[in-house]
C-alpha cells in the first residue's frame, strides 16, 4: 500500500483564515476556483470547499456554493468536489445541508461529515448524533459520498457503529485530523492507533492542524495513507510562523515528498478509483 499513488485533498479556505492573516487565502468564488485549479495541476485531486460571503465571513448559502462549483467545473471539470457541512458556525440541519441540494454537474461528489462534537481553541463544533445521522442519510439519498472527519478515536468507534446500523455505507473515506487543541495531539502513536481502528475497507488521509500539518502529512505518506493540505489548516510553511504559505506551495511540497519515497501522485480519475467514487456524469473525462 505504501507504493499506491497519493491522493491529495486540498482545503483551500476554511472558515477561520482571513486575508489580513495571509493575503493568499482565496475567498471569492473566482479566487477559490483559480486556486483549486492551480493546485490540481500540481497534484490535488480533491478540493474541500467552504463558502464565504461578500464580506469574507463564513456562509452556508447554496447560491455561493453554486458559483464556486460552477467556476471550478468550467476550469478543471475533473476535480473531485467536496462541500462542508460543518457545525462549527452553523447549527441547523437546513443551514448545514444547503449545498447538498445542488444538482446536475454542480452536484458535489463528496460532503464532509464530522463524527462527533469537540472543542477548537476558541469555539466548539457541535455534531449531535441525530444531526450526524440526518446528514448521512441526506448524502446517501442524493448520491454524495461522506468525507468522514475524525479528530479522536471515539469518532472512529462511532463511525463503526453507524456502519453496523447501515447509516454509513461504502465507500468509506476518512480524514484523520490531529493537532487541534482539545482533540488528539499529532503524534505517530496517535495516528497509528487511529489507522488501526478504521474499518478494513476504509481509505484514509492524514491532516495536521496548524504547525503540525506537514508532520502529519509526512507520516501519512510514509504509512501508505493519503493527505489533506491547505490554508484552512495552516497559514505557514514553517512551525515558527515566519513564512506565509500558499495553497500551491503546500500541494507541491507534499507531492515532492511522495515522489521522493517512490509514490506518484494520483490524478482525479485515479483518486476516484482509489476511494471508490462513481465516475462523474455529464463532465469532461479526467486527465490521467
Amino acid at each position: 500500500m505504501i507504493h499506491d499513488k497519493l491522493v491529495i485533498n486540498l482545503a483551500p479556505t476554511g472558515i477561520v483564515p482571513t486575508k489580513d492573516e495571509n493575503p493568499h487565502v482565496p475567498l471569492t468564488p473566482e479566487e477559490i476556483a483559480d486556486d483549486c485549479c492551480r493546485c490540481r495541476e500540481a497534484g490535488a485531486s480533491i478540493v474541500h470547499l467552504h463558502a464565504r460571503d461578500s464580506d469574507g465571513a463564513p456562509a452556508c448559502r447554496i447560491d455561493i456554493y453554486r458559483d464556486i462549483i460552477r467556476h471550478i467545473r468550467a476550469k478543471c471539470p475533473d476535480l473531485i468536489i467536496c462541500v462542508t457541512t460543518s457545525g462549527r458556525r452553523f447549527r441547523s440541519f437546513e443551514e448545514r445541508a444547503q449545498s447538498l441540494d445542488l444538482d446536475g454537474e454542480l452536484k458535489p461528489d463528496m460532503a464532509s461529515l464530522t463524527l462527533g462534537s469537540m472543542n477548537f481553541r476558541n469555539e466548539a463544533s457541535i455534531n449531535a448524533p441525530d444531526m450526524i445521522e440526518r446528514l448521512a442519510e441526506a448524502m446517501h439519498r442524493r448520491g454524495i459520498v461522506p468525507e468522514l472527519e475524525a479528530f479522536d478515536l471515539g469518532m472512529i468507534d462511532y463511525a463503526r457503529y453507524l456502519i453496523k446500523h447501515d447509516i454509513l455505507r461504502k465507500p468509506f473515506y476518512f480524514n484523520l485530523l490531529l493537532g487541534s487543541l482539545g482533540t488528539l495531539s499529532a503524534t505517530p502513536a496517535h495516528l497509528a492507533s487511529m489507522v488501526d481502528a478504521l474499518p478494513p475497507t476504509a481509505t484514509w488521509g492524514g491532516a495536521g492542524i496548524g504547525r503540525y500539518q506537514f508532520h502529519v502529512n509526512t507520516m501519512a505518506i510514509a504509512m501508505g495513507g493519503h493527505v489533506r493540505v491547505g490554508l484552512e489548516d495552516s497559514l505557514y510553511m514553517d512551525g515558527g510562523k515566519k513564512r506565509l504559505a500558499t495553497n500551491l506551495q503546500l500541494v507541491e511540497r507534499v507531492a515532492g515528498v511522495a515522489r521522493a519515497i517512490g509514490r506518484e501522485v494520483a490524478s482525479p480519475a485515479e483518486a476516484r478509483r482509489i476511494i471508490g467514487l462513481p465516475e462523474p456524469r455529464g463532465q469532461t473525462p479526467g486527465r490521467a
